[in-house]
């Protein structure tokens, strides 16, 4: 099959043999893969992506070398392997979340060499995980299953309550779908920060109440407005009162050096940040700040296959609009060209994958 392969850093398309489905798997075709921020981290710094994976219990493996990455993907069944049901009829379009597991070994659909990802024209998945894209639905939208059901964990992770402000930091493709997964599950005000204003429009189709761009107003400066307490003190004197106060919980889906020093400097008492963006360097914080504040600092990582599956009806019954985020679409030989893109916020959020387009 084609594939874009990782090659010394780079991604270089060529031919590689067909994965072979074996116990409990099936062999599917690439219809729509999206490029993910956590691809760029691992071909613009492996060194450190590889140990965050190690230090987070993780396998790690030669980034650099051998592996076809992409783990956002919807797919068409082409064959089943041994010791399986085969509940769906072959030509099924399927997606589901990037686990794999047999007995070539287990890790995430991507990067690790059994289980080539979506740069890659065929994919092996486990049957167990494999859902049925529901018709009607675009393949390229039900590739994003995948990132929106990580936003879906983040906000159950924050668990904001009925009134909570929830503010947004970093309109990337996951901050837009926590955007998204706030909206669709009644929550508001949601606050959308980003220095793009092509990525705070996307917000506001999808929902935000309150749009701040960083390099106009800072997203600290609004807390009066929103009904809620900034310092501890006189958060505490109102509890004392038995007067209710407003929590606030602040999505950093950034996931750069120094940002959650500003997010914990800015953050107002009772605070949860829930960490939802991947920092790749070490930051630093006050442990002073976040016990004088009473923070509450939670990561989130991925999304269960339950999370998986009810994101995937919000998109199909149009409580999630998917495909809102999808800014370009691009063939195996354009690849390495629309990662550049990605790093230029006007010009694309989100690029998909399909590896039947060639170029030219």
């Amino acid at each position: 099959m084609r594939a874009a392969i990782t090659r010394a850093g780079a991604l270089v398309v060529e031919e590689v043999p067909d994965p072979v489905p074996q116990s409990g798997q099936l062999l599917v075709r690439t219809l729509a893969c999206g490029i993910c921020g956590s691809d760029l981290h691992a071909l613009g710094d492996p060194e450190a992506f590889s140990d965050i994976m190690r230090r987070t219990g993780g396998t790690p493996h030669d980034i650099r070398n051998g592996l076809v990455l992409g783990h956002e993907f919807a797919a068409e069944i082409v064959d089943y392997g041994p010791d399986t049901v085969r509940a769906l009829p072959v030509g099924s379009t399927v997606c589901g979340p990037p686990i794999g597991f047999g007995p070539q070994g287990g890790g995430i659909v991507g990067y690790t060499p059994a289980f080539p990802g979506g740069f890659g024209e065929y994919m092996i998945l486990n049957e167990v995980f494999t859902l049925p894209v529901p018709i009607g639905l675009d393949p390229k939208a039900a590739a994003l299953t995948e990132p929106f059901s990580v936003a879906a964990r983040a906000v159950r992770r924050g668990e904001p309550g009925p009134g909570s402000v929830a503010v947004v930091l970093g309109l990337g493709p996951i901050g837009l779908g926590v955007v998204a997964v706030l909206k669709a599950r009644g929550h508001g005000p949601v606050v959308a920060v980003d220095f793009s204003p092509k990525r705070r429009a996307l917000a506001e189709r999808l929902g935000a109440d309150n749009l701040i761009d960083p390099a106009v107003e800072s997203p600290y400066d609004r807390w009066s407005s929103l009904g809620v307490i900034p310092g501890m003190l006189d958060r505490m004197a109102v509890e004392y009162r038995g007067v209710p106060t407003t929590d606030v919980v602040l999505f950093e889906c950034v996931g750069a050096p120094g940002m959650l020093t500003r997010v914990v400097d800015g953050a107002p008492a009772g605070a949860k940040i829930v960490l939802v963006g991947v920092c790749l360097r070490p930051d630093t914080v006050d442990p002073g700040v976040v016990a004088g504040r009473e923070l509450d600092i939670r990561g989130s990582f991925g999304g269960s296959p339950g999370e998986y599956r009810q994101t995937l009806r919000d998109i199909a019954e149009g409580r999630i609009d998917a495909g809102a985020v999808i800014t370009g679409v691009t063939g195996l030989d354009g690849l390495a060209g629309a990662i550049a893109e990605l790093g230029e916020p006007e010009r694309h959020a989100k690029i998909v994958v399909d590896p039947s387009l060639v170029a030219g």
